[in-house]
This record gives C-alpha cells, sequence and structure tokens, in this order.
C-alpha cells in the first residue's frame, strides 16, 4: 500500500505496468504527514493568493494524495517497493509512505483459485 503525491499517479501506473506490476487499484484520498505546513502554501500567501493564506488557518490540513494498493506475490515485493520509490522520491516532504503487508491468501472470484495463482503475476 503507497501514498504518494496527486501529480504522481500517472507516472508510477506506468512504471508499475512497465515493470510488470499492471494490477493495482488507486483511490483518491486526503491526508497528512508529520509535515506542520507546505512551503508552496506560504509562498502562495507572500504573494497574496487568498486560497493559499486560507489554507494556513491554526489547524492541520489535509492534503489531496493517491492510495495504491499493489498486491503481489512475496518475491516481487522489493521490485514493487523500489519501482514506486524511484517515481516518487524527490527527497522533499510530502513524497509519501509506503507500507508492507502480509496477506492471507487470494482468491479469484471467477476461477476459485487462490494464493500465487490468483494473482497473474510473473514471478
Amino acid at each position: 500500500m503507497a501514498i504518494i503525491r496527486m501529480n504522481k499517479i500517472n507516472d508510477t501506473k506506468r512504471a508499475l505496468a512497465e515493470n510488470g506490476y499492471s494490477q493495482f487499484t488507486a483511490r483518491k484520498v486526503m491526508g497528512r504527514g508529520r509535515g506542520k505546513i507546505d512551503v508552496s502554501l506560504l509562498e502562495g500567501a507572500r504573494a497574496g493568493n487568498e486560497e493559499a493564506i486560507a489554507l494556513l488557518g491554526p489547524a492541520p490540513k489535509l492534503y489531496p494524495k493517491r492510495l495504491l494498493t499493489v498486491v503481489v506475490p512475496d518475491g516481487m515485493v522489493a521490485g514493487a517497493v523500489n519501482t514506486i520509490i524511484k517515481v516518487n522520491q524527490t527527497g522533499n516532504a510530502g513524497d509519501g509512505k509506503i507500507f508492507v503487508m502480509p496477506l492471507l491468501d487470494a482468491v479469484r472470484v471467477r476461477t476459485g483459485e487462490t494464493g500465487d495463482l490468483a494473482l497473474d503475476e510473473k514471478l
């Protein structure tokens, strides 16, 4: 599961597909990390942008992000993680997070296949 910047979703989808991770789900989500403020908001506020000024209020703000769910066999986890990092790492706060979690099983509803066979990924 990866949380990434909205503007990185197309590049991430393309890179995942090109590297053999063609099956994933993406959702629009709102969230925030531990960072206190987005520098671009400060720049916008300094320029007099009313929307940026409004976002600088006292309460923590939630920012639009994308949540990707990529399910792969154990042997493909490192490659999927590295692909996501390569595309999304800018070195700045807000690059995102990747959560690697165990999965008990997968079942293809149409055929009843289970485990790695249900994932359709090339091992």
